[in-house]
């Protein structure tokens, strides 16, 4: 489904433990139009992520039979295209970085607000639904499938969270151009919020192990005390 521009819709999949919290959260979706069920246990929200795949997951780190880290794992190793937004404690900053480093596309610290989390919510679903003016970007030997969005290099796909995509696609619109941290931000997270511009730091080198690791030509460069950029080998 993933953010139906008319209806606005998305299926949404809450794993949260703490019954009361996943019932408010779920009922915050459902009034916004949304398709949102509960799970409360990470083993049976992740079969139910598996059997019928959401677009959008709202996953609590902290959870019985397997935590969300592994929950987290499993849904990446499995290729589920799922964005996920996870819940942490505040001041756990290191566990935030763990996640975003697995594979989740955002993080809300408990506690929160309801307004704020069905504000970014629907911020991964706009962004996974927004248009761009080439459905095919080129940088070298790395092609990005803006429509199927997928992404090869030399021939070879590179499997990326929804968010490495979105900040890969990014990069590619403009090759040879620095962005800063800041402007990456705003770009990526549409200014919906206010961001860590760390959190880029994460995401940047997530796909530099993915995206040049193997390769002999590094693409994505660090411009020293400016920013990153995308450009073909000199």
């Amino acid at each position: 489904m993933v953010w139906d521009p008319i209806t606005k819709r998305m299926r949404i999949l809450v794993i949260e433990d703490e019954f009361q919290l996943a019932r408010h959260v779920t009922q915050a979706l459902t009034r916004r139009g949304h398709e949102a069920v509960a799970q409360f246990d990470g083993a049976e929200g992740l079969k139910a992520a598996l059997e019928h795949p959401p677009d959008l997951i709202v996953l609590d780190l902290n959870l019985p039979s397997l935590d969300g880290f592994g929950v987290l794992a499993e849904l990446r190793q499995a290729k589920s295209p799922a964005r996920v937004l996870i819940l942490t404690a505040r001041g756990e900053v290191e566990h935030r970085v763990k996640g975003l480093n697995a594979g989740a596309d955002d993080y809300l610290a408990k506690p929160f607000s309801m307004e704020e989390l069905v504000a970014r919510v629907e911020a991964l679903g706009r962004r996974a639904a927004s248009p761009t003016a080439a459905d095919l970007l080129d940088v070298a030997d790395l092609r990005l499938d803006v429509q199927h969005r997928r992404v090869t290099r030399a021939g070879q796909v590179i499997a990326l969270s929804p968010r490495e995509f979105d900040v890969l696609q990014v990069l590619m619109q403009e090759p040879h151009r620095v962005f800063s941290r800041t402007e990456l931000c705003e770009r990526v997270w549409q200014r919906d919020h206010q961001y860590d511009t760390r959190t880029v730091e994460i995401f940047i080198t997530r796909l530099r192990k993915k995206v040049d690791a193997d390769f002999a030509e590094p693409l994505i460069h660090t411009i020293r005390s400016v920013g990153y950029s995308i450009r073909p080998p000199a």
